[in-house]
């Protein structure tokens, strides 16, 4: 039986908010979490990268989770809603926007080269997990690329001391390989080099479908991601492209090095991350707790689908961490 207590709080949105009839402080008192925001500069550029976080006001803090958002998204829209359903549950959950998107600076969804991302969301979180007791124990939740940018973060080696790794990773829809079905054309693939070294920012890749539309199998929720005012809604752009799919091939290659406790929830009808990638994840990863979930039916966004399907995730994401959190407390690590 799931140990999630509360709905989540996409049930409550609507096609033009995240937050339904309600103000975003309406919001968080209606859901006992506070929540506050401030800015940090990028490793890289002196861009200011915002950032957010939410604690639960009536439950115990069992520990702490890192949220990372994906190609198209930002901490401010259904990450959000997801960061305050873990919250509830007795964690302080942090998250940040990615360079040039959500409210951090930048050039609108252009990410030339990942490492400088992961960097920044290790400054971030480390900075985060600071203002707590050394003894929470800590987690990553990442979506699409998040899931990506996470792997390479429990992958780093340099510069991260053994108290600021993470005690497990959640991957939703993880990207650990783009699907044939959504890569651009060939042969535009074996062309983006050269149009990533002579027009590195040109948004001209195309895909085959619109994120949204083979993402959210509810139609209201399609529509709610198109209504944030923070959404880029361009073409990727070709040294974006690039990196991706090259980032794509760099995990492939290091899924073996993987050794962090991970849960992967992942739909089966995902026609942008493919799930054949995550389970070649699960099956070499050297991890000794790792579990996969993939979803018969379900599309890329599994908030994306209708409520019951969204119980159903979201619930396990929760058992897990609580597990896992409620173990450590008692020594389990």
């Amino acid at each position: 039986m799931s140990s999630s207590k509360y709905k989540h709080p996409i049930s409550e949105a609507n096609e033009s908010t995240p937050f339904g009839s309600l103000t975003p402080s309406e919001f968080y008192t209606r859901h006992s979490v506070t929540h506050g925001s401030d800015y940090i500069t990028s490793t890289k550029d002196n861009l200011k990268l915002f950032t957010q976080w939410w604690t639960p006001n009536s439950t115990p803090l069992k520990g702490i989770v890192c949220v990372v958002h994906g190609y198209t998204g930002e901490s401010s829209w259904f990450v959000q809603l997801t960061a305050v359903h873990i919250a509830k549950h007795g964690f302080a959950v942090c998250a940040i926007d990615h360079m040039g998107h959500g409210f951090s600076e930048g050039l609108i969804a252009h990410v030339p080269d990942i490492n400088v991302v992961v960097s920044d969301c290790v400054l971030f979180f480390d900075g985060f997990r600071a203002k707590y007791s050394a003894d929470l124990p800590a987690f990553l939740y990442a979506e699409s690329l998040g899931g990506a940018i996470a792997l390479l973060i429990t992958l780093r080696r340099d510069g991260i001391e053994p108290e600021r790794k993470f005690d497990g990773v959640v991957l939703n829809g993880a990207m650990c390989g783009i699907s044939d079905k959504f890569k651009p054309p060939w042969p535009l693939e074996h062309f983006l080099s050269l149009a990533a070294f002579l027009i590195p920012t040109w948004s001209v890749v195309p895909t085959r479908g619109s994120i949204p539309g083979v993402s959210f199998k509810v139609g209201w929720k399609a529509k709610l991601a198109m209504a944030s005012p923070r959404r880029p809604l361009i073409r990727p752009r070709a040294a974006t492209a690039q990196e991706l799919l090259r980032v794509c091939r760099e995990l492939q290659g290091k899924f073996n090095e993987v050794d962090v406790p991970f849960l992967v929830v992942h739909g089966g009808d995902d026609k942008i991350c493919d799930p054949a990638c995550v389970e070649e994840l699960h099956n070499r990863a050297s991890s000794k707790d790792k579990t996969l979930r993939i979803y018969p039916g379900m599309w890329h966004q599994l908030v994306g689908e209708p409520d019951e399907n969204v119980e159903l995730v979201f619930g396990d994401v929760v058992d897990w961490l609580v597990t896992r959190a409620d173990a450590a407390a008692d020594g389990g690590k």
